[in-house]
C-alpha cells in the first residue's frame, strides 16, 4: 500500500488558510489519492466538544493548552493515524504549530512545556509538509471585522497576533525541510498557483 503522506495548515486568524483547504484536497484528489480533510481543535466528536469550550471559554493557558493537546490526541488517535495507515493522505486545517503559535508566542507559555507535551502526544509524527498562509496583522485584522461574529481568540489584540506570528515564523525556520511560506495577500489565482506547484513537487 502507498504511504500517506500528512499535510497541516497553518496561520494567524484571517490569513485565509481555512479558504484554501478544499482546494488543495482537490488537488490531491486529481493525483487519484484518498483525502481525508478535518480540522484542530475538533475533527471528532469529543473534540469538537473540547473546541466549543477551547473558543468561548477563558482559563488558564496551561488548562487551555492542555486541553489543545487532549484533543489532538484523540484526533491522532480516531482520524490521523487510521487514515495515514491506509495510505490516505490527511489535511488538518491546524496541529502542533498552532499550539506553539498561540499558547506559546500569544500567551507567552513556556516553550518548554509545549514541547513536552508534544513529545507526549506524538513522539514520532510531524506534518510532511506545513502550509503556513502570511499576511500582515493589518490585513488578518480588516478580514476577521469583516466576517462572522468572533472567536475568544479572534478578538485579541494587535500584540497576541504579533507574538503569534513571530512564533510560527521562528517554527517555520526551524523546521524549513517541511514549512512552506504562501503569501496569502495576493489574489486566490496566484496563491493556487503556487500550491500547485508545492503540491506537485510533494
Amino acid at each position: 500500500m502507498a504511504a500517506g503522506k500528512f499535510i497541516t495548515l497553518e496561520g494567524i486568524d484571517g490569513a485565509g488558510k481555512s479558504t484554501h483547504i478544499s482546494y488543495v484536497a482537490g488537488l490531491l484528489q486529481g493525483r487519484g489519492k484518498t483525502v481525508v480533510t478535518s480540522r484542530e481543535p475538533g475533527g471528532t466528536g469529543l473534540g469538537e466538544k473540547l473546541r466549543d469550550i477551547l473558543l468561548h471559554e477563558k482559563m488558564h493557558v496551561e488548562t487551555e493548552a492542555l486541553l489543545m493537546f487532549a484533543a489532538r490526541r484523540e484526533h491522532l488517535a480516531q482520524v490521523i493515524e487510521p487514515a495515514l495507515a491506509r495510505g490516505d493522505w490527511v489535511i488538518s486545517d491546524r496541529f502542533s504549530d498552532a499550539s506553539f503559535a498561540y499558547q506559546g508566542g500569544g500567551r507567552k507559555m513556556a516553550r518548554a512545556k509545549l514541547e513536552t507535551l508534544e513529545q507526549w502526544v506524538h513522539p514520532h509524527l510531524q506534518p510532511d509538509l506545513t502550509l503556513l498562509f502570511d499576511v500582515p496583522l493589518e490585513v488578518a485584522r480588516a478580514r476577521l471585522d469583516a466576517t462572522r461574529e468572533q472567536d475568544k481568540f479572534e478578538m485579541e489584540k494587535t500584540d497576541f497576533f504579533a507574538a503569534t506570528k513571530a512564533e510560527y515564523l521562528r517554527r517555520a525556520a526551524q523546521f524549513p525541510e517541511r514549512f512552506r511560506i504562501i503569501d496569502s495577500t495576493r489574489p486566490i489565482s496566484a496563491v493556487h498557483k503556487e500550491l500547485d506547484e508545492i503540491i506537485s513537487r510533494l
